[in-house]
């Protein structure tokens, strides 16, 4: 039972050491060749899109966050897109439907995000 069990996965188990072999040998490659000559450009700090002024408490534009925000959402319905066009076939007119009803939705809330001005980059 046991040796049957590892037969099955052995395979999996051999992908797993040659992919983490290939991940450390090139993490290994990339600082030993990689050039170490960082300019004060490269060093700088940035932090959404403004160079800092004085405090890391100071406000700044509430903007990144909804961009974020929205690109999350509507990332999210494509994760949600692609399950569901591989199981269109078996789940027949009921998921296309309601499908039809999220994606509905989900466009009612991307015009009003796009009247609302949402999107608008001053």
């Amino acid at each position: 039972m046991l040796a049957e069990f590892l037969k099955d996965y052995l395979a999996i188990a051999i992908f797993l050491f040659i992919s983490l072999g290939l991940s450390i040998l090139f993490i290994i490659i990339n600082f030993t060749f990689s050039p170490k000559k960082p300019d004060p450009e490269k060093l700088s700090t940035y932090e959404c899109g403004f160079e800092p002024f004085e405090d890391s408490r100071m406000e700044f534009d509430v903007r990144f966050y909804l961009v974020a925000i929205l690109f999350i959402i509507f990332d999210l319905e494509i994760a949600f897109l692609f399950p569901w066009a591989i199981s269109l076939g078996s789940i027949g007119l009921f998921g296309f439907l309601s499908m039809m009803i999220f994606l509905f939705i989900l466009t009612v809330g991307f015009v009003y995000e796009w009247k609302k001005g949402a999107l608008d980059w001053e």
